[in-house]
């Protein structure tokens, strides 16, 4: 007599259909699939940061000498441009593009990779059940290493933006804080970009999948055409990026603080973290919200447009949905 299915064996066969349905003639699987996620992370983040470095570059100033520039985005972008002119609104583009190229490709090949390690882990059926934690620890694990290859270049830029003079461009100013600071400089701000990136990219992913999971039940995806796709992909790119803004903020004021310049001799990174801490206390550390909603926002609405658009052109349909 053939005992019945449990609830193991039903995860496992569910595993096998998935398995089975990634590697359909003319779908793509494995190494092919992943660096197509990577390479459409990689263009939808370095594309979307580079296009907002202006409001980058005055929300980071704004952050740093909230003395001088207290009169708001708009105020800020004035402020600079008749102090600095026009140009100098594009500070720090070469590091954002490079450092968010190489982060965006850690960050959604990442998620889409973990994601599936989440789902041969636990079975399809337990994925999808308890989805709002695979989606959590996907997205975090991808980070960390994301914000390994970003935090140098990062560094790089809040430099170039809070000193002008300091060097010309990504290459002189990387190749000059190496010289006279050794590798640490770089990784300064590691604590700080992880104790911002990951709330971040955790806010960031969740909210995107349940609003756009909310919208396409009642609105089924394969009904929609391309382009309402990707008014879903902004409107809901747009919500999480309101929401991983305001999670991520006194974290990314502290980013800018400890960058901004060297720490005293023999101080640690904690030390000026915890000073720092001290210094700005809660209203301080949502210094530049304003400017930082409007442009993480936008940027975010724009990313996962761009990255459906761009995963469609390169043929990258094999991942696994797990929403209901």
């Amino acid at each position: 007599m053939a005992s019945p299915t449990t609830s193991t064996g039903s995860t496992k066969v569910d595993a096998v259909v998935q398995k089975a349905a990634a590697a359909a003639p003319g779908q793509l699987s494995g190494a092919a699939l992943y660096s197509r996620f990577a390479l459409a992370g990689a263009i939808c983040c370095s594309v979307t940061h580079g296009a907002l470095t202006p409001v980058d570059v005055v929300k980071t100033r704004i952050q740093l000498d909230p003395a001088t520039y207290n009169n708001g985005m708009i105020g800020g972008f004035r402020k600079v441009i008749q102090n600095e002119g026009a140009g100098a609104l594009l500070t720090g583009v070469g590091p954002t593009f490079a450092g968010y190229f190489l982060q965006g490709a850690f960050k959604f090949g990442g998620y889409e990779f973990f994601k599936q390690q989440s789902i041969n882990l636990l079975g399809y059926e337990n994925a999808s059940q308890y989805r709002t934690g695979v989606y959590l620890a996907s997205s975090a694990a991808a980070e960390f290493f994301a914000d390994i290859a970003l935090c140098p270049l990062e560094a790089t830029r809040i430099r170039l933006v809070s000193e002008p003079t300091y060097a010309n461009g990504l290459i002189g100013g990387f190749g000059k804080m190496f010289r006279q600071e050794g590798i640490g400089a770089f990784y300064a701000g590691f604590g700080p970009i992880l104790f911002k990136q990951i709330p971040y990219t955790m806010a960031k992913f969740v909210v995107y999948e349940k609003v756009a999971e909310s919208v396409f039940r009642t609105y089924p995806k394969k009904d929609m055409s391309d382009s309402m796709q990707t008014v879903v992909n902004l409107g809901s790119g747009l919500v999480a990026g309101f929401a991983a803004a305001i999670v991520s903020q006194p974290a990314d004021t502290m980013l800018s603080k400890i960058n901004k310049t060297k720490g005293l001799p023999g101080e640690g990174t904690m030390t000026r973290l915890v000073k720092i801490g001290k210094e700005l206390g809660l209203k301080g550390s949502y210094t530049g919200i304003g400017a930082r909603l409007f442009m993480v926002g936008t940027l975010t609405a724009f990313q996962f447009a761009i990255y459906g658009d761009v995963k469609k052109a390169l043929g990258a349909t094999g991942g696994v949905e797990i929403s209901k």
